[in-house]
Formats: structure tokens, sequence, C-alpha cells
């Protein structure tokens, strides 16, 4: 196969190539890698009230992991009140001039998220090889202690587009880049084809197997995870973006990614899971598979033990993209890429018993109609198999260019329904929950535990009193707060509807 590949020809490759392994085929990639954002900062909005789940954990030690697993095996992170959470927000941080700020934090609060995905990069982290930059370090900090405040989950991306800077891109710094003189030459057309450049994949193959590479990615995780552990607002670390690698003579993508995540890529996990634990032994530790399983291609990723005391903390951090949408088409909604997707992405955190965390999905234009109804299609698929995601990307734009909200800090048109309601813990075990955003119409069910079960309620959606009935359950609604309680006897059977 040619190295040099547009995502549509990859599309076509990995559709024969799927074909003949019977592993249905469907067309996803990567978020654009360096087309910054358009307005990134927005204006500071009040403080959101801390959600009961990290004011909890504020309040007493942090107490060992649990995990909600339903009878169909999704499972759930639990907060400290052995609820079952679901995490919703976004992205931000990825580029030097959009760093996150406290005013972010809290925009994201105040609109009923409690979840961040923030972008970190290697190469700031250590631009000149054993020579820290503590200020990047301190502005790290600086934002999970805004989380802190705030009651948002933080999960840190180690991020990498194209490996690093050495190609054009961001990540991995570039005195760890050895590429043996092997070409590189960048496309200004389609960014995803610099990844089969053979400098590029080279350099890939160095990270994964030269020793002292090895140590000094090692040694970040160490340094880094020092100095964040004992945050509240903490939840894990993603421990490398949308990984790559060196296909061998002869090889076709599938194979070829199968066998990286087999070998190399699972091999680097397991290193620096190793080396996260030797000094924190609490945060959720997080795996991507490449992002060929947006194409319907299982991943091939081995299962992980976890050295810690107590109860595994490893999750699943997969990626949900189209690539026709993402080259600039409008969905049109009869290609079979949701159904292959969720086909793909649920066998393995089903088979380790693990929570599943989409990372990254969005839209580059929710504007168009066929783009508003992939984000739709992505949410209800997304209520059947994952248990958080991080929509891309934290930004304003009147005009999209993946910026999640419109140019006044709202959801921007089409994303309306990923800033609707949506149960933030559950005391009991999950089963349903939908959101028609076209009706207001939101129910939810599941099997109470002792304990009150939450959900966001927003005001752009119900702007007066809505309808509530909680069969099994008493309903405690607090406007001013956007917050839908229920509590219920433990074992009962609960079904929540709300409408406008």
């Amino acid at each position: 196969m040619s190295p040099f590949l547009h995502r549509a020809a990859a599309g076509l490759a990995l559709a024969t190539a799927a074909t003949l392994a019977l592993v249905p085929a469907a067309a996803a990639t990567a978020a654009p890698a360096n087309a910054a954002p358009a307005n990134a900062a927005p204006a500071a909005k009040p403080a959101a009230e801390a959600s009961a789940a990290l004011k909890a954990g504020n309040q007493s030690a942090k107490p060992k992991a649990e995990t909600v697993t339903t009878p169909d095996g999704r499972t759930f992170i639990a907060d400290a009140q052995g609820r079952a959470l679901q995490l919703r927000g976004f992205n931000a941080g990825k580029w030097q001039t959009d760093r996150v700020t406290a005013d972010d934090v809290a925009a994201m609060a105040d609109q009923g998220f409690n979840f961040l995905r923030l972008i970190v990069q290697w190469e700031y982290f250590e631009p000149t090889q054993g020579d820290y930059d503590e200020a990047y370090f301190d502005y790290v900090e600086s934002v999970l202690e805004a989380a802190d405040r705030e009651g948002v989950h933080v999960m840190i991306d180690m991020h990498q587009d194209v490996f690093g800077p050495a190609f054009g891109h961001g990540g991995i710094p570039e005195w760890a880049t050895r590429t043996d003189g092997l070409p590189y030459e960048m496309d200004p057309s389609n960014w995803f084809n610099d990844y089969f450049q053979p400098a590029v994949m080279r350099a890939f193959t160095h990270l994964y197997e030269d020793a002292d590479l090895r140590a000094a990615q090692e040694q970040l995780w160490v340094t880094l995870a020092t100095k964040l552990e004992g945050h509240e607002s903490l939840l894990g670390y993603d421990l490398f973006n949308e990984p790559f690698g060196e296909f061998l003579e002869g090889e076709e993508l599938v194979t070829a990614s199968g066998r990286i995540e087999a070998t190399q890529l699972s091999d680097m996990y397991e290193r620096v899971i190793g080396a996260i634990r030797t000094v924190d032994d609490d945060a959720w530790l997080f795996v991507e598979p490449t992002v060929l399983v947006g194409y319907g291609v299982p991943t091939q990723l081995r299962s992980f033990d976890d050295p810690r005391d107590g109860e595994p903390k490893i999750g699943y951090a997969p990626h949900f993209y189209n690539t026709g949408v993402e080259e600039g088409g409008d969905w049109p909604g009869d290609d079979g890429f949701v159904e292959n997707y969720e086909a793909a992405i649920s066998a393995y955190p089903t088979a380790n018993g693990i929570p599943t965390i989409v990372g990254e999905w969005g839209v580059p234009n929710s504007r168009t109609p066929g783009n508003a109804a992939l984000v739709a299609a992505q949410l209800d698929s997304m209520e059947r198999f994952a248990t958080g995601w991080a929509m891309f990307y934290w930004c304003r734009s009147a005009s999209g260019g993946y910026c999640a909200l419109d140019a006044d800090g709202t959801a921007a048109p089409g994303n309306e329904p990923a800033f609707g309601p949506y149960a933030r813990a559950i005391s009991g075990t999950p089963g349903a929950e939908h959101f028609d955003a076209a009706t207001g119409t939101y129910t939810l069910s599941y099997s109470a535990a002792a304990g009150p079960s939450e959900i966001w309620m927003p005001s752009a959606t119900y702007a007066t009193a809505p309808k509530i009935t909680a069969v099994g359950g008493k309903a405690h609604y607090d406007a001013k707060k956007q917050t839908l309680r229920i509590t219920a006897k433990p074992g009962a059977a609960v079904a929540v509807t709300v409408t406008r």
C-alpha cells in the first residue's frame, strides 16, 4: 500500500480489508490536527455549584475505587457515594494560544458539564531533554485547582498528532524524534496523510523500542503524576492520543494496526501503567486504540493488569469521527457508520469489564442538516455503549471549525442535543436513558440503591418548570440549581419521564 494515503482512499482500502476479515467497515478518523479554533476563550460566567459527587470526595478521604456494571455489560465509574457517574464535557487546551482558564472551567460547569479532557503535550513539559518547564506544570495544576472548585472531573490527555513538532504538528518533542534519515514531505491538503510518511512511522518505532526514550517517557509520567496526585478533580490520564506506528514490508493497514496494538502499543501501555502506579495508586488510566476502530475494525489491544491495591482502574477511551464529514461533507445518514462503529467498539470494554469514555467526537460544522443529524445519532449511540464523552472542542465560533459553542457561548446550532439533560450520578444500576431534543422529552430507568440520583435539567431546555413523572421514586426538582434529584427505596425499579 502506498504510504501516501488520503482518508477517502484509506476508507476504501479498509473497506476491502475489513470485508475480507468479515468485519463491517465505515469511515472515521481524527479531528484536524492544526486547525486553530476561532475565539477559543469564552467570557466568564457565574461559577457553577460543584457536583455532589465531587463535593463528597472533598469532605473525606477518597475511598477505594468502585464501579457499577449493568446487565448488558456497561461499566460505570462510581463516585465517592458509590453512584454510577456519567461524564459529559469537552476537549480543551490543545493550542499554545488556547490555554484553559478558570473562567473556562466555570463556564463548562455553569452549563451542566462535569468533565474536561485537558489536552497536554510532552513537547511543552520537556522542551529540552531532562529540563522540565515548571511553568507548564503549574498551568496544568491551575486547571485542576479550578476544576476542584467547580466539581469538574479532569482527564489529562497526553496528546500527539503526527508524532510532534519535528513534522509540523504537536506532541512528542524534537529531541525524542528519530527518523534514521527517512524522508518526510508534509501533505498540505490532508494532515492525516502525514502519518504514512516513512520518517513519521520510523519515529513511532523508536519511541516504542529505544530504551532511553522509553525511560524518558516513563519519567515524564512519574513526574507529572507526582505533581498532580491528590487533586479531587483528577479523574485520571489518557496515556497516548491516537497512536500509530510503522508498517512492515507488504503489510496493509488493518493488519498493521492490529499488530501495532497487540505488540508495541500494548507494551508501551503496560510500561506507562507500571510507572504511574509507583506514585499514584488512585487515578484512572485510559488506553486508546488506533483510529481504525472508527472504521468498524475492532481493536487488538491486550488486556491490562493494574498493579494498584484494590479494584483495577483501567478504562477505554476511543474516538468517534466520520471521515466524510471531517473532509467537509454533510452526513448522508445511510452509510452504516454509527452502527458499524458501535458494533466494533463494544467488545473490548465488555470483555475486560472496563468503562468506555469517548475521548473525542464531534463535527466541524453542526449547522448543516446531515451533520446535525449525525450529532444526534452519535449521542443516541453513546447512550448505549459509553459512560462518558468529551466533545471536540471547547471554543466559540459563528461558523463551525469544530467549535461546540456558538458565538454567544451557548450550544452551536445542531449541537443542542449534547447540551441537554443527563443523569450525572445514578444511585443504583443504570438502565436506559434518552433525550429527544426536538420534543424536550427525557427518560431514565434504573434499579435503585440507597441515596439520591442526580439529573442535570438545563434551563436552556426547560425554560419553565418541566412535567416530571417518577414511577418507583420521588422527584425533588430545584429550578435554581437546574437539578432533579430522585430518591427511592433500594431495589425499586425507577422510571423517570420529563417533558416540557
